[in-house]
């Protein structure tokens, strides 16, 4: 299959994905919250982002890799690309080692962070289930170099059916065993089997589909030196994301108990759903753009690249958002039950802001693919910072939602206001031009939005019937709304050609 339909095809299967996640999702996160308790489902959430923050020691060499071994490829340079995957083959191992031994100080000093808070019956839980994950992270580490070639290499479709299959297996397995009596221990050695069960399939696909057997040839510190550059500021983006996205639980953690981490653990769960809508199209052009960049293409097709991405994601986000606007509070009280209105409110302070960048995140390819990510990382790590002290301040006075505050306040100043004044000067992207094309979109896209806000305001419904009733009378506007009168012909053939696929039209 060639690149463009891998790319076509990986980003459809992207969206299955992200469907099936949702679905399943949907129905196995009440019944864990039911069955784990909200207080231990805390502690299931609160170790999971514990651990994503030892994530970062890829130092953004995972996509150093796609970039420098597609810029290699597309120059004719195999000898070099061999050379890097030999020697970040050791690197990764180099850099699970120092996982796991961080891991293993974590594990060490559990109480000095959380036994102020939490009981010993759920330090004692925590603590086993840091051990496991540490371990996960020590083999993922290990394998996740494979992971980068097949992305490199744009087998996307390959990629996603594994996402999917992984996906689907969690719960399967997960589920009989939370009805045996089987407690949040056991699941995360159910995580821990199949993420290791994927690391292994894109092993066997790099050495026996793609024919590429990774052997370390040799450090060589010119090409390492020049990846530094590119990747340590990726790096720090890395820090940053880990910092908006895991921070307030460890926070909330620490000052306010496991009961304020599951209320901002169900509204984070919400929004890395949301986050993953918008990645699914721009994650697929990575490569392409980095080739489009070597090959010295003008800034105006990278412009018109940047709008085209971006509408497509338009569509997706702001029907997300402003669907959870309206249907929002009374979905969460039927879904996860009493106790968790505030995560409607921390649900709302985190997608809302975020949707801008999340529309824009082709523009971080072109970053990425110019070597001008300095600016971004720079400026987003300053503001980590701030996020942790406003955090710390609000969390005392408001709980989840003054965390949810912060974050917010850090995304609107550094993802939506400079990055876009960066993406104007340096970049020299036409920001004004995209803005254009999202606003027409915005106000003709209110239609549907305003007319599903007068049908609620005449008649009455609660619960499910509220979700289901509004909330499919909204999309099916929207959908209407979007094809008929805001898509362009590029975009209404996208959809024709699935219509077409599906034998619906001719």
């Amino acid at each position: 299959m060639s690149d463009s339909n891998q790319r076509k095809t990986g980003a459809i299967l992207s969206y299955v994905a992200i469907i099936i996640n949702t679905v399943i999702q949907f129905l196995y996160t009440p019944l864990l919250i039911r069955m784990l308790g909200q207080g231990e489902y805390g502690l299931y959430s609160l170790v999971s982002s514990i651990i994503a923050y030892l994530t970062v020691l890829d130092l953004g060499f995972g996509n150093a890799i796609v970039v420098y071994s597609s810029k290699y490829r597309a120059r004719g340079e195999n000898k070099k690309e061999k050379k890097l995957l030999g020697m970040f083959k050791l690197i990764y191992f180099i850099i699970s080692c120092i996982a796991l031994l961080l891991g293993l100080l974590l594990f060490l000093n559990t109480e000095t962070f959380f036994g102020n808070s939490m009981s010993v019956l759920e330090i004692n839980k925590l603590k086993i289930m840091m051990l496991i994950l540490t371990f996960n992270l020590f083999i993922s580490f290990n394998f996740s170099i494979y992971q980068s070639v097949v992305n490199s290499y744009e087998k996307f479709i390959f990629q996603k059916i594994i996402s999917i299959v992984g996906s689907i297996l969690k719960p399967c397995i997960m589920i009989p065993l939370l009805f045996m009596g089987f407690k949040s221990i056991s699941l995360t050695i159910v995580i821990t089997i199949v993420n290791i069960a994927i690391m292994l399939s894109n092993y066997l696909y790099t050495k026996n589909k793609l024919r590429i057997n990774i052997k370390y040839l040799g450090f060589d510190k010119k090409i390492f030196k020049e990846i530094i550059g590119y990747s340590f500021f990726i790096f720090l983006c890395t820090i940053v994301d880990q910092v908006n996205h895991n921070v307030d639980q460890f926070i909330l953690g620490t000052f306010s108990g496991s009961i304020a981490v599951s209320v901002y653990s169900l509204a984070m769960q919400i929004n890395l759903m949301f986050l993953q809508l918008s990645t699914a199209i721009s994650n697929v052009f990575l490569p392409k753009t980095t080739k489009m960049v070597a090959s010295g293409v003008s800034t105006d097709e990278l412009t018109n690249e940047f709008i085209k991405v971006g509408r497509l994601q338009f569509y997706i986000m702001y029907l997300i958002c402003t669907g959870f606007v309206l249907v929002g509070m009374p979905f969460i009280r039927w879904w996860a039950g009493p106790g968790f209105d505030d995560s409607y409110y921390v649900t709302l302070l985190l997608i809302i802001p975020s949707t801008i960048p999340l529309i824009q995140n082709m523009g971080l390819n072109i970053m990425q693919a110019m070597n001008k990510y300095k600016f971004k990382a720079i400026t987003t790590s300053v503001m980590a910072i701030f996020n942790i002290i406003i955090s710390i301040y609000l969390v005392s006075k408001f709980g989840a939602i003054g965390a949810a505050v912060g974050t917010c306040i850090a995304v609107v100043i550094c993802n939506v206001i400079l990055i876009n004044i960066y993406y104007y000067k340096e970049i020299k992207l036409d920001i004004i031009k995209f803005w254009k094309n999202i606003i027409v979109m915005l106000f003709k896209l209110l239609i549907p939005l305003v007319i599903t806000i007068l049908i609620m305001c005449f008649t009455n419904l609660d619960g499910l019937i509220n979700v289901i009733v509004y909330g499919g009378i909204y999309s099916i506007l929207y959908i209407i709304t979007a094809y008929f009168i805001v898509m362009n012909e590029y975009e209404k053939e996208i959809i024709n050609k699935v219509l077409r696929k599906l034998r619906i039209i001719k």
